[in-house]
């Protein structure tokens, strides 16, 4: 069983370094004109790293940068690896039927000019359309009672 389990470590440490050197290079350049939050989508299959007997080109110029090989890379990742690198999400797949494992999950942040200006206001409105509804309601009240 020592034996399993050092085996496991030293591929997911290697999975790892893999990954940190992708973060490395900044995908996010690479990403830059693909990135749309307001239509989290839009773009995925561009944001989308995919490893199907065949190395991503983004993967393997991330790797080829700090000095891993071909023979390297595809020895520490799984030979069918799909991410998907999008707005508000982190997901993966291992094989063409496996499970989609969610890395990382967030919802979208408030504007940041929202202030609680614009919440008060948003409350006042709030209020008055609820107070218009509510006469409304009374006066079709009165008007069924006479």
């Amino acid at each position: 069983m020592k034996t399993e389990v050092s085996v496991a470590a030293s591929f997911i440490r290697r999975l790892l370094s893999i990954f940190k050197l992708l973060y490395a290079f900044s995908p996010s350049e690479h990403y830059q004109h693909h990135w749309f939050p307001q239509a989290p989508c839009r773009g995925s299959g561009y944001r989308c790293l995919r490893i199907n007997h065949k190395m991503d080109p983004l993967i393997g110029k991330a790797a080829s940068a700090v000095g891993f090989t071909q023979e390297q890379l595809f020895s520490s990742l799984p030979l069918e690896l799909t991410l998907w690198v999008d707005p508000y999400e982190v997901s993966y797949r291992i094989g063409e039927d496996g499970s989609i494992c969610v890395l990382y999950k967030s919802s979208p942040l408030r504007p940041k000019s929202a202030t609680s200006a614009d919440a008060s206001a948003h409350r006042k409105e709030k209020l008055k359309t609820r107070r218009s509804n509510r006469s409304k309601r009374v006066d079709v009240m009165e008007r069924s009672l006479s």
